[in-house]
């Protein structure tokens, strides 16, 4: 039986906060060394097809990898910081993704991984809207790390839909590295499980997320 489409989709904060104490440097960097572990994830489960691109967001939102790459050629092309904090730009970019076409409807759910340190400087809940109008958008795996204390961990909240999940919470390289890693594997593999398909949002349950504990090298 041929494989069913994952489409996994990076939404990613590159204002200007993202530049102080090397943020985006440390997100291009744990973006880059999870890629290996995001093809094993994908390797693991033949039944589904994984397809990657990534939304930078800033004063505006544009497609960074615009095209639905296959994991197993997927590179990382470091992304750079340019003003504001235009998240509702990049849910509308992502809303337009996950229309049907160019959706096709034998997909699994699609996940979208959405990474900030700030607070959005547009009208994100319009965007918002934009991604829940469409059916796939709805039944999406969301999951979203909070760069630093300056982060709009509520609005993130309202972002995952579910009163049962929260934001992951980075306040070093080493807790970005985490939360990068665990968005690239053990989402997929969730993603990548068919489940019995009632259109609901596809994550229903927490999938076991990884400890944050507070470090004594904690710079955001």
């Amino acid at each position: 039986m041929a494989s069913r489409p994952v489409h996994f989709i990076w939404m990613l904060d590159c204002s200007g906060s993202m530049g102080v104490n090397g943020k985006i440097g440390q997100l291009n960097f744990a973006i880059r060394e999870a890629i290996p572990e995001m093809q094993q994830a994908a390797q693991s489960n033949p039944a589904a097809s994984l397809l990657v691109r990534a939304i930078t967001f800033a004063s505006g939102a544009s497609w960074h990898v615009s095209d639905p790459t296959p994991v197993d050629q997927f590179s990382w092309e470091d992304v750079h910081i340019y003003g504001g904090t235009d998240m509702g730009a990049a849910f509308k970019l992502a809303a337009g993704a996950l229309q049907t076409p160019p959706m096709p409807q034998r997909a699994l759910p699609p996940v979208l991984a959405l990474a900030s340190d700030g607070q959005p400087t547009d009208d994100w809940r319009a965007g918002l809207r934009a991604i829940d109008g469409t059916p796939w958008g709805k039944r999406a795996v969301r999951v979203a790390v909070a760069i630093g204390d300056d982060a709009d961990k509520s609005m993130l909240k309202e972002f995952l839909g579910n009163p049962e999940l929260e934001p992951l919470q980075a306040k070093n390289p080493r807790q970005l590295a985490a939360a990068i890693r665990w968005m690239s594997t053990a989402v997929v593999k969730d993603a990548s499980t068919p489940k019995v398909d009632d259109g609901s949002r596809a994550v229903t349950t927490p999938i076991d997320v990884p400890s944050m504990t507070k470090g004594e090298d904690d710079i955001w």
